[in-house]
């Protein structure tokens, strides 16, 4: 305890101490005055929780326009690319070929499909982020073998992918039943690996993994791409954020993907993480519950008939920002 003495005009203040002034108001009297610090404190403490909010509200808003400065990027260049080749078919009708060159009509064709694909990509990342912020998404779960699921997924990407990247499943697993969603665990790996493709150099690899952790089943989505800066890992399930916001960056996309990805584990009651040194590669790992329906079916043969052909058409919408379709029957 510290005394601090002073000496003001006439006497009038004798001691201060701590938090309070001491009067001496005669030989006889003194008057104790408290400096109440706690509305000083609270109101340093509203100061700062305002300041926080002014920050997060001009991060808020200038995210939102570097998202709507992005998605009319993503909207006009496939639409342009969609009107020239129109355009291009409609010359080369009006010209009189005799015989019409089929083969520039099937590229040209080919373009337009593989753009409206990506136009519907687009749409459905919009619509699935506005469905998740209004809870409106509900989970189909049923019964089924992951082992399967994932493997089908990646078969499907691996017949698909060109540039010489390789992409291997592996497993110890020949089966495990749990609980889950078919269709939005579907569009969690194939996201994963579109990520994977987009951002791999040609003759790189990507590896798919799964485990049996017990109460838990963990899929790994590794490549040996390019990978993430660390200032970047922070922020990169956050929605609307790019690694590479620029305009004339290698790689399409909205930067909404990894963000319904996060969200779709989480309504299964999982995790995801992810890890990457930049330069060397990037790993995504998935931990979903092991439960299972206890009146649920196995749903084992939907998947078996269904999984290829319906993952053909999906592969080719989620792929449809990397690579150009190659025949007209694709």
């Amino acid at each position: 305890k510290h005394l601090y003495p002073t000496f003001y005009k006439d006497y009038k203040m004798n001691i201060y101490r701590n938090n309070y002034y001491i009067y001496r108001l005669s030989a006889e009297e003194i008057v104790v005055v408290y400096d109440d610090i706690s509305k000083s404190i609270e109101q340093q403490k509203t100061i700062s929780e305002k300041e926080q909010i002014i920050y997060k509200t001009r991060e808020l808003e200038k995210l939102r326009t570097e998202f709507f400065a992005n998605i009319s990027h993503e909207l006009k260049t496939p639409l342009n690319i969609i009107l020239g080749t129109i355009q291009l078919n409609k010359m080369i009708i009006e010209n009189g070929e005799n015989p019409i060159n089929r083969e520039k009509l099937i590229n040209n064709i080919n373009m337009e499909k593989q753009n409206c694909f990506r136009l519907l990509r687009l749409i459905n990342n919009l619509i699935d982020s506005t469905e998740i912020d209004s809870k409106f998404i509900e989970l189909n779960m049923v019964n089924c073998n992951i082992v399967n699921l994932v493997e089908e997924i990646t078969q499907s990407v691996a017949k698909y992918i060109n540039n010489n990247i390789s992409i291997t499943f592996d497993t110890d697993l020949e089966e495990k039943i749990i609980a889950c969603d078919l269709d939005k665990v579907g569009r969690i790996i194939l996201n994963l690996l579109s990520n994977s493709v987009k951002f791999t150099e040609p003759g790189g690899s990507i590896f798919v993994n799964i485990i049996d952790d017990k109460d838990y089943i963990t899929i790994t989505v590794k490549d040996t791409g390019i990978g993430i800066p660390q200032n970047k890992l922070n922020t990169i399930f956050d929605r609307f954020r790019q690694v590479d916001k620029s305009f004339t960056r290698k790689n399409e996309g909205s930067g909404i993907g990894l963000s319904i990805v996060k969200s779709l584990v989480e309504m299964h009651k999982g995790s995801i993480f992810v890890e990457s040194k930049y330069g060397i590669g990037t790993k995504f790992t998935i931990k979903l519950p092991a439960k299972v329906l206890s009146n649920g079916n196995i749903e084992e043969n939907r998947i078996l008939n269904n999984t290829i052909s319906n993952y053909d058409e999906k592969v080719r919408i989620e792929f449809s920002d990397i690579y150009k379709l190659n025949a007209l029957s694709s």
